[in-house]
């Protein structure tokens, strides 16, 4: 099982930047990727970044050059920078942890961290 906590989501306005966490914990293995996601209320859940324990970052094209997803693996944290925000990034962000073993698939969610930016 694996727990993971989001943390640093508020209100901004258009511009504005913010800073989200996510802590993991419980049986984290050492190539776990992690990643954010996010859901507006008129959307499906959609990925915003990736990166994987060793460093390998993957990013939407809607963040790309706004957005910088980083890692901390000794403290099983994963960071999302978010600069320039704009009202379109308005959304519950996700910490996500993506596992495969033997064959199959493990998929971790946080609860959300809500960010809304103003415009």
């Amino acid at each position: 099982q694996v727990q993971l906590v989001e943390s640093g989501g508020g209100l901004v306005q258009a511009g504005g930047s913010l800073r989200l966490s996510c802590a993991a914990s419980g049986s984290v293995l050492n190539n776990d990727a992690m990643g954010w996601y996010r859901q507006d209320p008129k959307s499906q859940r959609e990925l915003v970044a990736t990166i994987s324990t060793g460093g390998s970052t993957n990013y939407a094209d809607s963040v790309k050059g706004r957005f910088t997803i980083s890692r901390d693996n000794a403290k099983n944290t994963v960071y999302l920078q978010m600069n320039s925000l704009k009202p379109e990034d308005t959304a519950v962000y996700y910490c996500n942890l993506d596992r495969y073993w033997v064959g199959k698939r493990y998929i971790y969610w946080g609860r959300g961290t809500q960010v809304t930016v103003s415009s």
